[in-house]
């Protein structure tokens, strides 16, 4: 199918979620009031939306200024410790992105983990404690076309944290990567009831994009009153 039969009318502005996965950061930009069209290069059955299967770079380049706004997720394999401890080596798709997302003139977000930090341009890092939320799973956001973002207070991490992947206790945080176990709590804790194991241990959990949808639904707003 091609791109052109996923455009639809809508009232709400339109944001493409590339690198979409199963669509955590889509939910929260829905529940921000977006019209999401996901994209992704592997087939999305379980994205809760319009899902565009394709090369993330090549359509931003292509098709990013038919949107309002673009978020984009780059695989983060590549700076995640959990690949480098096991020697399995991934592509650097951050500074490709970024270029393809600086093309458009849209305003954008990138996100990406922690190990990505310094290849980001002045991220502000999201952390679950400030949604409270019962994982910190931090998560560092780049933006650009103009539009910028602040951080909530970041809550001191009370709570004990259990080690990458092992069983969660009782009034600890879990940390889901890897091949964990408890996928039900997981879904609960992030707010992903739709999604299986492969998903969760990459997602932005909805309340993080939720409020970054809403800071740049306010951006969108003050540009058309400019305009």
């Amino acid at each position: 199918m091609t791109h052109q039969a996923f455009l639809r009318r809508s009232r709400r502005p339109r944001l493409l979620d590339a690198y979409g996965c199963q669509g955590g950061a889509g939910k929260g930009y829905d529940d921000a009031g977006f019209d999401v069209t996901g994209l992704d290069l592997h087939p999305q059955p379980l994205y809760p939306f319009t899902c565009i299967q394709g090369d993330a770079v090549a359509f931003i380049r292509k098709h990013g200024a038919e949107f309002a706004a673009i978020h984009a997720s780059p695989p983060c394999q590549h700076d995640s410790d959990c690949q480098r401890l096991q020697g399995r080596d991934h592509p650097d798709l951050i500074a490709p992105t970024r270029a393809a997302l600086e093309s458009t003139g849209r305003p954008w977000v990138m996100e990406n983990v922690k190990g990505a930090r310094l290849k980001l341009r002045e991220p502000v890092m999201l952390c679950g404690a400030m949604f409270g939320l019962e994982t910190y799973r931090h998560r560092y956001f780049e933006t650009g076309g103009g539009f910028t973002l602040a951080a909530p207070a970041h809550p001191a991490h009370t709570a004990p944290q259990a080690k990458m992947g092992r069983p969660v206790p009782p009034g600890w945080y879990g940390q889901y990567v890897g091949n964990f176990s408890g996928v039900d709590l997981a879904r609960r804790v992030m707010g992903v009831p739709w999604m299986n194991r492969d998903g969760i241990r990459e997602c932005i959990p909805p309340a993080y994009s939720q409020y970054i949808g809403r800071a740049l639904a306010r951006f969108l707003s003050v540009q058309a009153v400019a305009a």
